[in-house]
């Protein structure tokens, strides 16, 4: 068996309001009138309402003291300078995120494997040797990490920690999903920036996975599933550049999506021999707006099964790989005294969809 025990997530500092960032963004592409309209359509229309980052600058006036400077002539943040700030904040994110989850469950030196995942950053040494050191986790501890796979990163971790436990006796899995999208902020005005800008926040989520733990409120991971919508390859993007990381994010995602997701959780309902009715509740990564409508009008299913999902975006917006954990967590709490049937849901590039079912006794 393996057996999600405990989730936890951290945040960092700064908490932007959507309007302020919104103001942020106008003052920053310096639009013209038809332009700033649209961009303010899309932000009412959003679904968010407070998104986090480690940096101040998205809810204050343009100067050349933050990260994104006011002056033309003064050069955007290189990609080095990025990751240096990834490298200092990701790992306390990490730390608070795996220390809550741990907490009054096992000691770090209990763990014995360790999944990292980040598409926002990279380096080696990396975040799991960093998180090995200031843990004090034992030097013979399996780890690996997951890199550059994006908002569905996190279920191809649990997937990992899942063949663990079932082949491995004693396993304490911590997986920890580390992103800090908003260091990759570009300032040329286009319609993939302008979506990145729009959705993407930064957030931790810290799963313990384990097959010799017994603890209330627990759920058990059953089955993934997973698809490649090859149609959708360069709808969703994610590449480095000298400049940051470049996202590419087409309109067409919701369209593509709404065309296979029918057949996507049929398939993964039928490898558990479930139906749509069996579903208790419904965790979708809440990658959009659009994209949470489109499975609910596809999938007939109701407000209330998606209100966990359009929480979190509302109070996070999309922080890619940690989002979906975020949304698990929510609905762990929610199940604590009550039986459960859960399928997740998670998108990314490819176009990918990867898909898991737990349960809860």
């Amino acid at each position: 068996m393996a057996d999600i025990i405990s989730i936890a997530t951290a945040e960092p500092k700064y908490r932007h309001l959507q309007a302020d960032i919104h103001s942020f963004m106008q003052q920053t592409y310096q639009l013209d009138a038809i332009n700033k309209r649209k961009l303010k359509f899309l932000y009412d229309h959003s679904g968010i309402n407070t998104r986090y980052s480690v940096i101040p600058d998205y809810n204050t006036a343009l100067s050349n003291d933050g990260f994104i400077p006011a002056d033309e002539s003064t050069p955007f943040p290189s990609l080095e300078q990025r990751m240096v700030i990834f490298d200092q904040e990701a790992l306390e994110l990490s730390v608070t995120a795996v220390n809550k989850c741990i907490d009054g469950i096992i000691d770090p030196q209990q763990i014995t494997h360790l999944i990292t995942i980040s598409c926002t950053g990279m380096s080696a040494p990396g975040l799991d040797l960093q998180l090995m050191q200031q843990l004090s986790l034992p030097a013979t501890i399996f780890r690996t990490s997951i890199n550059f796979m994006g908002c569905y990163a996190a279920i191809h971790g649990l997937k990992i920690a899942k063949m663990i436990c079932d082949s491995t006796p004693g396993s304490n899995v911590v997986v920890v999903a580390t992103e800090l999208c908003t260091l990759h902020f570009q300032k040329e005005f286009t319609e993939d920036n302008a979506a990145s800008s729009l959705l993407f926040a930064d957030g931790a989520a810290a799963v313990l996975v384990s097959n010799c733990i017994q603890q209330k409120g627990m759920l058990t991971l059953k089955n993934f599933y997973a698809q490649v919508a090859e149609k959708g390859q360069k709808d969703m993007a994610w590449k480095l550049s000298s400049k940051g990381f470049l996202m590419t994010l087409s309109s067409y995602i919701p369209q593509l999506i709404e065309s296979d997701v029918e057949e996507l959780i049929g398939n993964a309902l039928a490898a558990n021999a479930l139906s749509v009715a069996d579903i208790t509740h419904w965790c979708i990564h809440p990658g959009g707006k659009r994209i949470l409508d489109v499975i609910q009008r596809k999938m007939k299913i109701s407000d209330d099964d998606l209100q966990y999902a359009r929480k979190i975006l509302s109070e996070h917006g999309n922080m890619s790989s940690p989002t979906v954990l975020y949304v698990l967590k929510e609905i762990m709490e929610a199940v604590a005294q009550q039986p459960a049937t859960i399928i997740g849901m998670a998108f990314g590039p490819g176009l990918t969809m990867e898909t898991f079912t737990v349960q809860k006794n």
